[in-house]
């Protein structure tokens, strides 16, 4: 499911369980939102996937809404470029935030 900023903003009392921050290629970024219904991508009002050029844009732009902990993952291709399967190494992944209540 997609959602924008404007979606997130009209919802009452929005609460994103887990931010992921994906890097695509270390060139863009991407936020996926987990919250109570599910899991969301961060989109445009044209309907494609928003993308920031850094983590801290994401955040940023996050910043006004209860995000009980976010991660940076990055998906590493170098297992592909040495002939394993891509789906063999688990992503990266960094966490950079977390509310303790």
């Amino acid at each position: 499911m997609r959602i924008t900023l404007a979606e997130l903003r009209a919802l009452e009392h929005p609460r994103i369980d887990l931010l992921e921050i994906l890097s695509l290629e270390g060139q863009f970024y991407m936020a996926r939102l987990h919250m109570g219904d599910g899991m969301r991508v961060l989109s445009d009002d044209g309907g494609k996937t928003r993308l920031m050029k850094s983590a801290w844009q994401v955040q940023d732009i996050l910043g006004s809404f209860d995000v009980l902990r976010t991660e940076v993952v990055h998906a590493s291709a170098y297992g592909e470029m040495v002939g394993l399967s891509s789906d063999a190494v688990e992503p990266l992944r960094i966490q950079v935030q977390e509310v303790r209540r």
